[in-house]
């Protein structure tokens, strides 16, 4: 059964979506303001936090950051914010998902399923993946470009190695936002495309002038073998 940790200071809000969770077949906890949270996030070992941005003691933007400084484990921020430089902040920041209030309990469900789905470890790959002078490594999550190390974010490197383990294929934007961002439900291409150009940078290259990255017109962008 798995086990969620809900982050909600509103203790109307707080009881709905114990219930609501308990009636769906999870084990649910929860805590009142941000730092109790992320206590619980860190002592208890939950399998998904349900986090609540608008807390009192500190922002929940805040608190994702602190989870995400000492844990992997997923999360899904549910608040009343809806503008979109929120939502990018959030999932940019380690966000697993983004769900805006009120939302239906069956909608709650399906979203955790999915972010649990996704957090499933998976044989993944066995190695480096050599791509002319560009060697990305899965596991030791780290990439060189003739020898040298990429500076890369966290970010950056989830795209890249996203992209270099479908060598030759081209990925969409929106399949880019859901696997990469973890943005299954709406969100901004403009986020894609930044990363992209900070990638392209780092690898030497411009849009104009691909070496490696090389958008496809009105479908996405492919990582290919330099010609």
């Amino acid at each position: 059964m798995p086990h969620v940790l809900v982050v909600e200071d509103d203790p109307n809000v707080r009881a709905a979506l114990l219930r609501a969770l308990r009636d769906h077949g999870y084990a649910a906890s929860s805590a009142a303001d941000g730092l109790t949270g992320l206590h619980g996030a860190v002592a208890d070992r939950p399998d998904l936090v349900l986090l609540d941005l608008g807390l009192p003691d500190l922002d929940g933007l805040e608190v994702l950051r602190m989870i995400r400084a000492v844990s992997a484990v997923p999360v899904v921020v549910a608040t009343a914010r809806d503008d979109e430089a929120q939502i990018v902040r959030a999932l940019d920041g380690g966000a697993d998902d983004y769900l805006v209030k009120p939302f239906g309990a069956a909608q709650l469900d399906a979203r955790i399923r999915a972010v649990l789905r996704r957090a499933a470890p998976d044989a993944g790959p066995a190695g480096p993946i050599t791509i002319g002078d560009l060697v990305v490594d899965p596991p030791g999550r780290g990439a060189t470009l003739g020898g040298t190390a990429l500076e890369l974010s966290a970010r950056e490197f989830d795209l890249l190695c996203y992209l270099a383990e479908r060598v030759g294929t081209v990925v969409s934007k929106r399949e880019l936002l859901t696997e990469v961002w973890r943005q299954p439900y709406g969100g901004s291409d403009k986020t894609v495309d930044v990363h992209l150009s900070w990638l392209r940078r780092k690898l030497g290259e411009t849009a104009a002038h691909p070496t490696y990255l090389h958008t496809v017109r009105g479908v996405g962008v492919r990582l290919d073998r330099p010609r």
